[in-house]
């Protein structure tokens, strides 16, 4: 079973304490349910307790006085009927209710279904509104005013538990109002999706029926219309089928006459309009007045269009049951706005309607009703001409505001909130409301609401967000700049009522505007009328909108000021939206950015420089990190962590915390991401909200570069490889083993050595640079190659570059790029001597070292460089094994290393008083700046760093 938004809906009773029935029984207990269930039936059940209503209640009001002969009665007869013909043997029972909730009408599948059932489901005259029945289908249709789906526990009411049902507002297709409701009901085990359409059809079916009804007055006028046809077409005048002239326009052209046709009823005047279709096709449309001998006063409106191949038939007027078209006017089209051509008073068609003897029966109604075509002989070509429409004016000036008013409504629906951007939400609209509703509109947000929080005083704190209107001529002032309303003013007055406020005419409101800042002299003289709308969602207030027509157009009325604030109330609802989306972004980029690196460290291997850009709807996890390793090299790390948010952000500083750790304990790259890889697994199990899914698929690439020997060591886990450029303008992509995402914990991750000559830049980046739907990633890629192609660019200049190059204009994922320049440790500042273990060698090594440091200035170090040597050489000898290489290297700071083939980690102790060793360590550790052990295939180094303050 789907839910009408597409997701699922649970079936039946509580199972293992899940399921709607679970979630009736917590909500009727007071525990918290919004998790699991739909928000259109849980605001049903908050309503339904708030009303006092009690779930066990089996009686429902009844109305002896319910009309069973209203006009929806007798629009739904016949398709009940034939409802009840279509699901015979089944057990669906069908009913029609009025706009009170009160059932008129019921039709059941099966016969016997009506004697097995109680009298509530069955007789008609029950009342089912929410207020009386609590949630069902026929209340939520009629409160919700849209398809109702209801299905088992969902239901409020412990009778209906074990039933489902569908019910579907019917509509006056007029005046748009809520005549009543259709509704399907069902067991629970029967439900059918194609249900949709049925009701969907029968409802159409009713509601044609309803204006067939509404529209008696027009038949008036339409019977004088053929009486005089039936008067003047004499002689040759011929005449051809409705059918034909129908069957000659697309149901969209159609819909465009209708439309035409409407907006020429509602100015009342005789005139003449050239429609253009699409395709290139005109029609001539013909408002001609006409009126009966019982008073009934209108227009027809007829087409006039070639004849493709004229046909002697005789037309039958009748009611077609097709329904209604009204389309919406092209796009740019002023709102009522049409091109008359007025036809002289005296003018005359030969299809011009003279008074007939109709009778009316007094109803203001407008209807439309296409029945004939007939040849015109006005010159040589042939003609066809056919009644589009007839109707009276005032209500065809109604019924065509109303229609403009729910089509702008419907459009507001899909145009605002196209995106989660504060002012992106607050320009469209704007650009919805003009210039259908008005010639100009502002929008006034509080500083703190553009930043996604909620303001303290969003009277005070107001900015000019969007200015937009049919021209810019500097009326409304700059964007951007804050504005102060008066106490008088009718925006203040909005914000501080929460209601809309119209002034139909500012130049009465002058007298009391004019100390207002925002409402100058000038603006007065070219605005005609203005109405102030709080925008508010959620009990917060968001800010304000002014909609202004200008002199000359006409003044805002009391539908309009309704219209305007429909539309501010879904304006501001996604406002609000977007504002907690800005202020959850802020909070989650806040969070990455504090758990990205904040500085560089210490180190003469690499110039770096990076960058860090989120993506356009959402923080991801991508991160980047660089660390100083000891024998002067330095490690590289970018990783992602999958999905967006906050969690994400979280979880790539825990990742990136370990990583540093594992770096800094001088694990080479391939057994970083091993460990990596295992600390993924163990949080994944550890959380259990994860249900398996996790962080799982985190990539990483780790590159470990040493000064000393130009050779790079990179490993990496699911993450694409990077980019090396070298100091002759070539560039390649490293052929790195691609190792799976961490994580997965299934295949050992592999390392390899690239050799990076000096001065080259090593490029790390995350998928985000390079991957995006609308892109070919090997055409990135060959981007990427261009623009490193440029030996002579800094790290910074080659970040920003690739930033505007490369990276898409509005990147789907977060992007960390980190650019490293490579450098060489001088040979001349590198000693080393080779020694066996011999302790008689220890001396002559510490004299060499002196020797060296001596040509090399640094003798203000050298008596503690003689002792971390003597120590760590001797604990070579003695607790190492095979032979023993020494090494100085003289960078920012200086190091001794001591190689030795034993993997016997040394370790740092307190020694006793009466021990005669124990103590070699303690002295390295006092004396150097830092000390530590890193293995080697072949063994391991102990190492320690001497901190050089006069270099």
């Amino acid at each position: 079973m789907v839910r009408s938004g597409g997701e699922p809906i649970p079936t039946g009773r509580a199972t293992g304490g899940t399921g709607p029935a679970r979630f009736r029984e917590r909500f009727l207990q007071g525990e918290p349910v919004d998790a699991g269930v739909r928000p259109l039936i849980l605001s049903s059940w908050q309503r339904s307790r708030a009303l006092g209503l009690s779930p066990d209640q089996s009686d429902l009001p009844f109305r002896e006085d319910y009309d069973s002969d209203s006009r929806l009665a007798h629009a739904a007869v016949p398709v009940l009927d034939r409802l009840q013909v279509r699901f015979d043997g089944s057990e669906i029972n069908i009913s029609v209710a009025d706009a009170s909730g009160t059932v008129l009408l019921r039709r059941f599948g099966r016969a016997s279904l009506a004697r097995s059932l109680p009298p509530i489901q069955t007789v008609p005259g029950f009342v089912f509104a929410e207020q009386s029945a609590g949630t069902n289908g026929i209340g939520l249709a009629l409160a919700e005013r849209q398809l109702i789906r209801v299905h088992g526990a969902e239901h409020f009411a412990e009778r209906s538990q074990g039933s489902a049902c569908r019910a579907l507002p019917l509509r006056d297709p007029l005046s748009g109002s809520v005549e009543g409701v259709l509704c399907f009901g069902y067991p629970r085990s029967a439900e059918d999706p194609s249900l949709d359409t049925v009701i969907r059809k029968a409802a159409e079916a009713i509601e044609k029926r309803l204006l067939r009804q509404s529209s008696a007055r027009e038949r008036a006028l339409l019977l004088a219309y053929l009486n005089t046809r039936a008067q003047t077409a004499a002689g040759a005048r011929r005449s051809i089928a409705v059918d034909e002239l129908a069957a000659g326009l697309h149901p969209r052209h159609r819909a465009i006459l209708m439309e035409r046709a409407a907006e020429l009823i509602a100015h009342g005047q005789r005139a003449a309009v050239d429609v253009s279709l699409p395709g290139g096709r005109h029609i001539t449309l013909v408002s001609l007045p006409m009126t009966g001998t019982s008073g009934t006063a209108g227009w027809a409106v007829e087409a006039v269009l070639p004849l493709a191949s004229p046909r002697v038939t005789r037309a039958i007027p009748h009611q077609a049951d097709e329904p209604l078209g009204f389309a919406a006017p092209p796009v740019g089209a002023a709102s009522g706005g049409i091109s008359l051509v007025p036809l002289p008073s005296g003018s005359r068609s030969d299809a011009a309607p003279r008074q007939g003897n109709v009778p009316g029966d007094g109803r203001p109604t407008s209807d439309v009703v296409v029945v004939e075509a007939t040849e015109d002989h006005y010159d040589s070509a042939s003609l066809a001409k056919g009644l589009v429409l007839v109707g009276e004016p005032h209500v065809g000036t109604y019924a065509l505001a109303a229609r403009r008013r729910f089509e702008l409504l419907s459009e507001a629906g899909t145009r605002i909130g196209t995106t989660l951007d504060v002012r992106r939400t607050a320009q469209e609209l704007a650009e919805t409301a003009v210039p259908r509703l008005a010639d100009f509109v502002t929008v006034d947000l509080p500083e703190a609401v553009l930043r996604g929080e909620e303001s303290a005083d969003p009277r005070n704190d107001l900015r000019r967000t969007v200015v937009h209107g049919i021209r810019d001529d500097g009326l409304f002032g700059q964007v951007d700049k804050q504005v102060g309303f008066g106490p008088t003013a009718p925006q203040l007055r909005s914000l501080t009522s929460g209601q809309a406020v119209l002034e139909p005419d500012l130049k009465a409101a002058a007298v009391w505007l004019a100390g207002d800042p925002e409402h100058p002299e000038q603006l007065l003289s070219r605005v005609r009328s203005l109405i102030a709308v709080p925008l508010m969602a959620r009990g917060v207030v968001l800010g304000v909108v002014g909609f202004y027509r200008a002199a000359g157009s006409a003044a805002f009325e009391d539908d309009d000021r309704s219209l305007a604030q429909e539309l501010a109330a879904r304006a501001a609802l996604s406002i609000d939206n977007a504002r907690r989306y800005t202020r959850e972004r802020t909070m989650s980029l806040a969070l990455q950015r504090s758990l990205l690196p904040h500085g560089r460290p210490d180190q003469d291997a690499v110039d770096v420089a990076h960058r860090y850009l989120p993506a356009e709807s959402d923080v991801g996890g991508d991160w980047y990190d660089v660390i100083a390793l000891s024998g002067a090299r330095v490690g590289l790390f970018v990783g992602d962590v999958v999905g967006h948010g906050m969690l994400s952000a979280a979880t790539m500083g825990r990742l990136r915390t370990a990583a540093r750790s594992f770096a800094e304990l001088d694990f080479p790259p391939d057994e970083v991401l091993t460990h990596l890889d295992n600390l993924v697994g163990r949080l994944d199990r550890e959380d259990p909200s994860s249900n398996g899914a996790g962080i799982i698929g985190a990539t990483c690439l780790y590159a470990v570069y040493d000064p000393t020997s130009q050779q790079c060591v990179m490993a990496r886990a699911g993450h694409p490889p990077p980019a090396l450029a070298h100091s002759d303008g070539t560039v390649t992509f490293p052929d790195l083993p691609a190792g799976p995402p961490l994580g997965l914990g299934c295949l050992p991750f592999e390392a390899a050595e690239v050799h990076v000559p000096e001065d080259s830049r090593l490029v790390l980046y995350t998928d985000g640079l390079i991957e995006d739907r609308s892109r070919d990633v090997d055409a990135v890629l060959d981007q990427l190659r261009v623009v490193l192609a440029h030996p002579g660019r800094t790290p910074e200049e080659t970040c920003q570059a690739i930033l505007d190059t490369v990276a898409p204009a509005t990147p789907c994922d977060d992007i960390a790029l980190l650019v490293a320049r490579t450098h060489t440790l001088d040979p001349h500042r590198i000693a080393t001597w080779e020694l066996s273990a011999d302790p008689a060698l220890v001396r002559e090594v510490r004299a060499s070292a002196l020797r060296q440091l001596a040509d090399w200035g640094l003798d203000e170090a050298a008596f503690a460089a003689e002792l971390m040597l003597s120590e760590l050489v001797t604990n070579a000898i003695r607790h190492g094994s095979g032979p023993i290489r020494v090494r100085l290297l003289h960078g920012r700071t200086l190091i001794c290393e001591v190689y030795d083939t034993s993997d016997t980690a040394p370790h740092l102790r307190r020694a006793a008083t009466t021990d005669e060793g124990g103590r070699g360590l303690f002295l390295v550790a006092q004396l150097s700046q830092s000390w530590g052990t890193r293995y080697t295939p072949q063994g391991k180094v102990i190492w320690a760093e001497c901190e050089l303050r006069a270099a």
